[in-house]
């Protein structure tokens, strides 16, 4: 691996390990505050619009596949 590979790997599992550092107490707040099912939900939203997009997307491609090949 080059140099470069190498760093960007040592900093995304020093990111990662941070985070997930993070996220207990964070968690364990959310949860006991009531928050986190807003953020589970707000998650599940941004999912779904996504899924809806590439779905959309798709579609508007296998359209432009079948026009290009009747031309």
């Amino acid at each position: 691996m080059s140099g470069l590979n190498m760093n960007i790997l040592l900093l995304f599992f020093l990111l990662s390990s941070v985070a997930g550092l993070a996220q207990p107490a964070m968690a364990d707040t959310f949860r006991s505050e009531g928050k986190i099912y807003v953020v589970v939900g707000v998650v599940v939203l941004i999912f779904a619009v996504l899924f809806a997009y590439l779905i959309s997307l798709d579609l508007k491609l296998k359209k432009l596949e079948k026009e290009n090949k009747k031309s």
